[in-house]
Formats: C-alpha cells, sequence, structure tokens
C-alpha cells in the first residue's frame, strides 16, 4: 500500500487545523445578545431626580419582550416612564410596527409604588417584520427619597416570531445599582449658616456682661 506524502499529510493538517479556526472565531465573535440597566451604577442625591435606560444590544429576530425591574420602594419612587417600542415612531428604540393597522401591542405597560416594581411586555403585530440591532426599551425617571443601596434587578424574556410558534432568544440580564447619598451643602451656606452662629453667640455673650 502506497504511504500518503508528506505534503499531502501537511495539507490536511492545514485544512483541518484551519477549519477550527473559523468555527472557534464564529463561536467567540459572534455577539451576544444583552438587556441592560444603563448606566449601570448611578449616585444621585436625596430629592434629586434621575434617569435610567433599559436596553437591548445585538439583538436577531426580536418581536416580542417581557420586562421585569424591581427595586427598594423606601428608596426610589418612579417619576416617569417612556417605551420606545416602534422603531418607526420611536428614533433609537426596538421593535417594528405597520403604521397605522399594526402598531406595537402593549400586553402590560404597569408600574408598583409600593412593590418597587415595574413590569412591560409587549410585542409587535404581523405583518410587521423582526427587529435587528440595538435600542432602548424604556427610560426610567426616579426621584430618591432616602439615602441607602438599592439593586435595580432587571429579568426578561425575550422571544423571535415563527408562524409555527414564537421561540426564546438566549440573552443576558444585566442589573444595575444605585447610592443614594445625603445632600452637600455649598460652602457658601455653610459660611453663612457659620457667620449666623457666631453672631448669635457674640450677641448672647455681650447681653449677658450688660446684665452683670
Amino acid at each position: 500500500m502506497r504511504k500518503p506524502s508528506s505534503i499531502a499529510v501537511a495539507a490536511v493538517v492545514l485544512i483541518v487545523f484551519s477549519a477550527a479556526l473559523s468555527t472557534a472565531w464564529l463561536v467567540h465573535g459572534a455577539a451576544r445578545t444583552v438587556v441592560a440597566v444603563k448606566p449601570s451604577a448611578v449616585s444621585p442625591q436625596v430629592g434629586e431626580a434621575f434617569t435610567v435606560n433599559i436596553t437591548v444590544s445585538d439583538v436577531e429576530n426580536l418581536y416580542a419582550l417581557d420586562v421585569l425591574l424591581t427595586w427598594n420602594a423606601s428608596i426610589l419612587r418612579v417619576q416617569s416612564v417612556q417605551t420606545l417600542l416602534g422603531v418607526e415612531s420611536h428614533s433609537g428604540g426596538v421593535l417594528h410596527e405597520t403604521l397605522p393597522d399594526a402598531a406595537v401591542y402593549i400586553v402590560e405597560n404597569n408600574i408598583s409604588q409600593e412593590a418597587g416594581e415595574y413590569h412591560l411586555v409587549a410585542t409587535s403585530v404581523a405583518p410587521a417584520p423582526s427587529f435587528n440591532g440595538s435600542g432602548t426599551i424604556a427610560t426610567i425617571t426616579f426621584t430618591v427619597l432616602s439615602t441607602g443601596r438599592t439593586a435595580l434587578i432587571l429579568s426578561s424574556e425575550l422571544a423571535d416570531y415563527n408562524p409555527e410558534g414564537s421561540n426564546p432568544i438566549n440573552h443576558e440580564d444585566v442589573s444595575g445599582t444605585v447610592e443614594a447619598l445625603i445632600p452637600e451643602f455649598p460652602a457658601t451656606f455653610a459660611l453663612t449658616v457659620l457667620m449666623l452662629v457666631t453672631a448669635t453667640v457674640a450677641l448672647v455673650y455681650a447681653r449677658m456682661g450688660k446684665k452683670k
């Protein structure tokens, strides 16, 4: 039996190695879908308002979503929520719509101030196409009620479109954190208070001296 030449063996090894590299690149190079709270960390002061976005990045064939955000209700209170559903009417948003007859259908869009919870469920409606890419799902503005630390815990489900039934889209949820701080007094205010206290003390001592 004729033995394969060293050149033929080297060629086979090179082909196999190249195929392995291509597979590895496809696995590691593919972007992972992420639903996230942005910014992921904020440090507002008590009494201040601040805004966070719930975003999705690098998604393919998105047709429906279910998003739940929770927080410590004793620290934060929702001031307003704006959904950006339907990129045809909300630039930078997510999901497609076919206006005027097939707008994005919002199943649930509720806030519970007592529980510290926001729940959004929505889906595109045929014949609207699936959404691909990145965008903002909702923008939430909070008011800080008290000092402390609270997580903005995010959990979500994404689904594609299939005439025979939708399939879940694998993705990662990234939550956020809020560190509520005591307001800082301006230096001019502190100096004014100090001067008033000093003047009051001096006046009291002066009156005591006169009485003697």
